[in-house]
C-alpha cells in the first residue's frame, strides 16, 4: 500500500479552461521546511538512537545540504531513519498528528500566499500544490485550518522492512514531470516557488514568483528566468 497523495490527488479530468496556478509548500505557504521538522521530533529525545544509523554520513552534512542533489539524498535517509521499525500505518499516524498539531501553532502560516491561494481559487483557476513533502502531512496541515479548492501534486511513500521510503519524491525536475505524468496540460500560468530547487517548474509557467528568496538567489533566480520572474515579499 503507498501512502501519499502524489499525483493521485490531481483531478484527471479533460481540461477546462481554467489557468492552472502552481504553488510550492513549505517556504510558500507555511513557513518551514515541516517534514524536517518531523523527522527532528522524531529523532529527539527517546529517538536519539536512531541517529546511530546516519551517522557515517555526519561529515558529509555540511557538504550535502547546500546542493539539490545532497538535500534530496538526505531527505530520503532520514525518512528511512525517522521511521525504521515503524508499521506504515504508525508512521501515517504520527504524521498526519504532526502536521495537525503544527498548524495550530501561531504564525506557521504564510498569510499572503494563503490569501493569493483563496484569490485564484475564487477567480476559478485550477491551483495545484506541487511539493517534495509526504501529501500525508500537507493534507493533515491544510484540512487543520479548512484550506480548501486546491489539487495536490505531492511525493509518495511505502513502508518496508527498513522503514518508510520515498517511491516518488517530487523535488527538482521531478514536480514538472510529475504534473505531466498526471496530464496537467500545459500552458500553466503562474508558479510560484522558494528556491533554486523549484527553478524547473518555475521555468515551465509563463509567470514566474519567488517567495521571501534570499539576495543571492534572487540575483541567480533573475539570471536564469529573465523578465518573467517576479520576487514577491510576503508576510
Amino acid at each position: 500500500m503507498e501512502q501519499g497523495i502524489g499525483t493521485a490527488g490531481v483531478d484527471d479530468t479533460a481540461a477546462d479552461g481554467r489557468r492552472v496556478v502552481l504553488f510550492d509548500f513549505d517556504g510558500v505557504i507555511v513557513r518551514h521546511q515541516t517534514l524536517e521538522l518531523f523527522f527532528r521530533e522524531r529523532l529527539a529525545g527517546i529517538g536519539r538512537w536512531r541517529l546511530l544509523m546516519a551517522l557515517p554520513v555526519v561529515p558529509l552534512v555540511p557538504l550535502l545540504i547546500g546542493s539539490a542533489g545532497g538535500n534530496r539524498f538526505l531527505g530520503r535517509l532520514f525518512l528511512r531513519v525517522a521511521t525504521f521499525g515503524r508499521r506504515e500505518a504508525t508512521y501515517r499516524r504520527l504524521v498526519t498528528a504532526f502536521g495537525r498539531a503544527y498548524a495550530r501553532r501561531p504564525g506557521v502560516f504564510c498569510r499572503d500566499a494563503v490569501a493569493a491561494l483563496r484569490r485564484h481559487v475564487d477567480e476559478g483557476d485550477r491551483v495545484i500544490i506541487v511539493t517534495g513533502n509526504d501529501g500525508h502531512l500537507v493534507e493533515a496541515i491544510l484540512d487543520e485550518v479548512n484550506l480548501r479548492g486546491y489539487e495536490l501534486a505531492a511525493s509518495r511513500t511505502r513502508g518496508g522492512p527498513f522503514g518508510v521510503h520515498f517511491v516518488q519524491h517530487n523535488v527538482d525536475g521531478m514536480k514538472v514531470r510529475a504534473l505531466e505524468q498526471a496530464g496537467i496540460p500545459r500552458p500553466w500560468a503562474i508558479a510560484y516557488g522558494d528556491s533554486l530547487s523549484d527553478l524547473p517548474m518555475l521555468k515551465a509557467a509563463e509567470a514566474a514568483h519567488l517567495v521571501n528568496p534570499t539576495p543571492k538567489i534572487a540575483k541567480k533566480a533573475s539570471r536564469l528566468l529573465g523578465d518573467k520572474l517576479t520576487v514577491l515579499h510576503w508576510f
